[in-house]
């Protein structure tokens, strides 16, 4: 079996295809019109993905594995999300692959380097999320309840002599209850962040589909090239907001736990 056939029957080729038939139907394609559009967005993923995996001259780089060694702890939570978001950005890859010189579909194949920076900053935030969660694994939170419950018991009955130890103790427990909360609290926020990115991704490459499937369907023409355009524009602006949201976070992030 050839590679191009494979990719033919690839589950993510046709979804790609699928959709794209359904966003010509919503955009009012007229209904002959709307298989084609959904049969060349299948065409166009499959042919660059066999293209690609064949070695041509624009080979992209696939999405680079979480690397032996690296901070991302196997199994996480985090590299699940970094899983998908990398997945999301070799689709992409694969789509925008033979757009470049086409009328708007050009634009979309020039935001591959915005996609790479956003998977960058996300490998980056499922690290700090893998080192916290290595941290938070120091603490028990349960028995440092359970000890700072009995030290304020003594402490109740306790002679001057020793309150005052006592109360250094108590401290001390307290104090470790807050760094396992702010622990918590930042990890919590990366994981949400990792979370709304990688999502972020998968939807971008839904939407850069819906555009080629407008832009394919209208032959360059009409109504299509207009609502295509300004797609276009909330496309670019929701990925420059993504990329903003996410440099804030792991900027927080080193704050709360270092680099």
């Amino acid at each position: 079996m050839s590679r191009f056939t494979e990719e033919l029957r690839d589950p993510w080729a046709l979804l790609l295809g699928a959709t794209a038939a359904g966003a010509a139907w919503a955009v009012g394609v007229p209904p002959v019109g709307v298989p084609v559009a959904g049969a060349a967005v299948w065409l166009i993923k499959a042919f660059a993905s066999a293209w690609q995996s064949t070695g041509g001259e624009s080979r992209t780089e696939p999405a680079r594995p979480v690397a032996a060694g690296s901070a991302v702890t196997p199994g996480s939570a985090e590299e699940a999300w970094l899983r998908r978001a990398e997945r999301a950005a070799a689709s992409f890859a694969d789509l925008t692959a033979s757009m470049r010189g086409q009328l708007l579909l050009d634009r979309i194949a020039a935001m591959r380097p915005q996609v790479d920076d956003t998977v960058g900053t996300l490998r980056r935030l499922a690290g700090h999320a893998s080192v916290t969660a290595s941290a938070l694994a120091r603490f028990d939170p349960r028995f440092l309840e359970q000890e700072r419950v009995r030290l304020a018991q003594a402490r109740q009955t306790a002679r001057q002599e020793v309150a005052g130890d006592l109360d250094r103790s108590i401290a001390a427990l307290d104090a470790q209850r807050e760094v396992y909360d702010r622990l918590s609290g930042a990890r919590e926020r990366v994981l949400a962040r990792l979370q709304s990115g990688a999502i972020s991704l998968e939807g971008l490459v839904a939407r850069a589909v819906e555009i080629s499937a407008m832009t394919t369907a209208s032959d360059g023409v009409g109504d299509g090239v207009g609502d295509g355009a300004h797609a276009l524009d909330e496309l670019t602006s929701e990925l420059d907001l993504t990329r903003q949201s996410l440099h804030e976070v792991e900027k927080a992030a080193r704050h709360d736990i270092g680099p």
